[in-house]
């Protein structure tokens, strides 16, 4: 499947649920893990705002990406941000979405106010 880089410099991020294990069978509570370094995933919840609109998005973080730090309402960074289509069906319902992953969440700061005066 085509993933898709989002470019996130005009972009301001604020973190709105703290990381926590992403979980790959909800009735077994398996975590999931990535498929290429085994390593435990995590999810956090952003808001992601630019040019005057926002949007509320999942995004997996691998657990060594997740910086220490991190404070719910606070701007973020998320380097290496992709976004990945799916589509699948669940319980005979055809069902699609974007998924969105990120190598790192870490903090950063508030942009400049554009159009600012001295």
């Amino acid at each position: 499947m085509r993933t898709i880089r989002v470019e996130t410099s005009a972009a301001t991020i604020l973190l709105t649920e703290a990381p926590e294990p992403k979980v790959r069978d909800r009735q077994t509570g398996e975590i999931a893990k990535d498929t290429v370094s085994g390593e435990a995933l995590m999810t956090i919840g952003v808001v992601y705002i630019e040019e005057g609109e926002s949007a509320l998005i999942k995004v997996t973080v691998p657990e060594s990406g997740v910086s220490e730090g991190l404070a719910l309402g606070a701007p973020v960074s998320l380097p290496g941000l992709v976004a990945r289509p799916w589509e699948s069906v669940f319980n005979g319902q055809q069902r699609h979405g974007i998924a969105y992953r990120s190598a790192a969440v870490t903090p950063a700061a508030f942009p400049a106010a554009m159009g600012a005066t001295a």
